[in-house]
């Protein structure tokens, strides 16, 4: 994953905490971490103090009433690690809300039910830059 992180991160030790990190929440969540990638590179170019428009916050975009749900008034969701495990969190429960439902919980973590936009960004951003290189050669055959 370190290739396809590094022209989104240049600095190689930030980088490798990341990969880490994400490894760490994902499966945690019991979330494939190449799923996470794929969702932050949609959702903020894994751009940390990323702010959207809507107030979302930080690497996974992180809307602050999430606090009130699962934090402490404490949480700082621009601090990446603290962002991951929310992130992390949030898609784990909207998968179970979908029954296993990828596709939809991506569209409710996005604030897109019923539109299907948003998980064909995040799930053509996991197959082209986060499978592992020969999964991705299966797939262009």
């Amino acid at each position: 994953m370190e290739p396809s992180l590094e022209r989104y991160i240049k600095e190689p030790t930030l980088r490798h905490e990341l990969l880490r990190r994400v490894y760490h929440e994902a499966t945690l969540a019991g979330l494939p971490p190449e799923l996470v990638l794929a969702l932050i590179q949609v959702e903020s170019a894994f751009r940390i103090e990323a702010v959207s428009s809507a107030g979302a916050v930080g690497l996974m975009q992180i809307m602050p009433f999430w606090i009130r749900e699962l934090g402490l008034p404490a949480d700082d969701l621009k601090d990446p690690w603290r962002n991951l495990r929310y992130g992390c969190t949030i898609l784990a429960h909207y998968l179970a809300v979908e029954n296993g439902d990828l596709t939809d919980a991506l569209a409710r973590y996005n604030g897109s039910l019923g539109k299907t936009w948003y998980p064909e960004r995040v799930m053509r951003a996991w197959q082209r830059h986060w499978r592992p290189a020969e999964e991705r050669l299966a797939i262009t055959r």
